[in-house]
């Protein structure tokens, strides 16, 4: 709606923006550079962070880059799954018919998954919204890195959830699963300085370079969003489009108060 007024060739602040421009800030570099390590060696690994903190984005940056010829993604994003149903959602995204019978499922994954290893290819698995798994679910998410008592690794698993996922995976009775994640991290929050870059960043990446946020703003969007990126995005929308009903350009700490105080009424 705002976007002409501003100068902008698309929306700044959605979650469709090119991962080519995202803000690189430190904690989201590291978390890229463990979890292309735990890619190319096709290990199990776990991230944890907040809500709206950027776990899904910074997945979706690595899954950018990497070849389709020697690796095939799995995301499976459904946490209420039984695990026939887990076995089966593999099955149909590797094009393969799925089976009725869990024993069968499971068995047709491991082979399709041996089949792609042997022939150079790495099948990476990334579950979102882990931390709502059940135990049960957890147990079949252990039996399908066991490849051969654990002597062969042919693909990379990876677990995405809140910080209750730490948690879960913590429990006693959880630790032969734990005991197998090799690569573990959990996203930080922005801070001060990250929140103005990250800022910039997406309005430059919606093609504008004007200075749109003053520094009060910028302070107030930091303190109300804890350094949250989703938070961020919807405060900053919010401003932009107030800035545009009102004929103004420029958002300042009198605008963020506003919206923020009609975010915290609603």
């Amino acid at each position: 709606m705002y976007e002409e007024y501003f100068g902008f060739t698309k929306t700044p602040f959605k979650r469709d923006i090119d991962v080519k421009k995202l803000y690189l800030y430190e904690d989201f570099q590291e978390l890229k550079s463990r979890l292309k390590y735990a890619i190319d060696n096709r290990l199990f690994a776990a991230v944890t962070g907040e809500v709206g903190i950027g776990k899904s984005t910074a997945i979706r940056a690595v899954v950018d880059e990497i070849n389709p010829v020697s690796h095939k993604v799995i995301y499976i994003s459904q946490s209420d799954m039984s695990p026939k149903s887990f076995y089966n959602e593999i099955l149909e995204q590797l094009d393969i018919s799925p089976s009725y019978f869990k024993p069968e499922a499971k068995r047709m994954v491991n082979k399709a998954v041996m089949d792609m290893y042997q022939h150079g290819k790495t099948p990476i698995i990334i579950i979102d919204e882990a931390h709502l798994l059940t135990e049960k679910m957890l147990e079949e998410v252990r039996f399908l890195v066991n490849f051969n008592m654990d002597s062969l690794s042919p693909l990379c698993l990876i677990l995405v959830g809140q910080p209750e996922l730490s948690e879960l995976l913590s429990g006693y009775s959880m630790r032969a699963i734990s005991q197998r994640i090799t690569i573990r991290y959990s996203l930080k929050e922005l801070d001060l300085q990250s929140v103005e870059d990250y800022i910039r960043t997406h309005i430059k990446a919606a093609g504008s370079s004007s200075e749109l946020f003053t520094s009060e703003a910028i302070k107030e969007i930091h303190c109300f969003s804890a350094g949250i990126p989703r938070k961020i995005n919807l405060i900053c929308d919010k401003s932009l489009l107030h800035c545009f009903m009102n004929k103004t350009k420029l958002v300042d700490d009198i605008v963020v108060k506003r919206i923020i105080k009609t975010e915290l009424e609603n």
